[in-house]
């Protein structure tokens, strides 16, 4: 069931949104080469207790950190560890935070030191593609006119957009329906209302959509690298606010 947020709930889901944003701008100073993932999860933790939240996926399904740090071919869920970054990954860094109950969910890619023009394009693409995705977007508008507008952009960049993670609802739970695919045709799907919260994260690989999973593990299949962009959104009667 799709649930319609109330206003008191949206004021909730803004603080959680604002909270899970300014992570990821505390995250982002320390990237650089020979820093580790789990020194970056560290500082996320340290970041979202102090504001009195919590860790949206510290524990959640069994997941084992704040973050999910995700290098080069990586597509999502990434364990953070204890292997340095190197000049020239780049690193996928999706983090939640929960506030009085209600999430908070975003994700960006981010340059290790000097990268090559190959990655930093695919980098930009990625997150163009989110707002190519929310471009005319509002309440009476369906998921598909969504899903159609981030693979339209990105496959004309000869890119591959993943098929087997989704977007999706955020509130009380930090996945709740409807899925937000990354892929499909306009006017198709769950018709968009005003106060539905939802997650929207283009998942763009530089070679073959096709990815491999194995556990929390989610790969693309030719080994070329992956970029995630993600925010969290509220729908309104005249367009869409970003939360995060």
């Amino acid at each position: 069931m799709i649930k319609i947020k109330t206003e008191k709930e949206i004021e909730l889901l803004r603080i959680a949104g604002e909270i899970t944003r300014n992570t990821l701008l505390e995250v982002e100073k320390y990237v650089k080469p020979g820093v580790t993932t789990k020194q970056l999860d560290k500082i996320a933790y340290e970041y979202i207790t102090k504001q009195n939240a919590k860790p949206s996926f510290l524990h959640y399904g069994g997941f084992p950190a704040t973050i999910c740090a995700s290098v080069n071919e990586v597509v999502v869920h990434g364990f953070p560890n204890d292997t340095p970054l190197e000049e020239g990954d780049i690193v996928s860094i999706d983090v939640g935070a929960c506030f009085k109950g209600y999430h908070g969910d975003s994700a960006r890619t981010f340059p290790v030191g000097k990268i090559s023009t190959e990655k930093q394009k695919l980098i930009d693409v990625t997150k163009q593609s989110f707002f190519e995705g929310i471009k005319n977007i509002k309440a009476g508008k369906t998921v598909g006119d969504i899903s159609s507008q981030v693979q339209n952009y990105a496959e004309k960049f000869g890119f591959g957009v993943v098929r087997d993670m989704v977007g999706h609802g955020v509130g009380r739970e930090l996945h709740e329906e409807p899925e937000i695919p990354n892929f499909g045709y306009a006017g198709l799907g769950p018709k968009l209302r005003a106060n539905m919260v939802i997650a929207i994260e283009p998942m763009v690989n530089m070679g073959t959509y096709e990815v491999t999973i194995k556990g929390w593990s989610c790969k693309t299949s030719d080994g070329k690298p992956s970029a995630h962009f993600e925010n969290t959104i509220l729908i309104t009667d005249s367009g869409v606010e970003i939360l995060t």
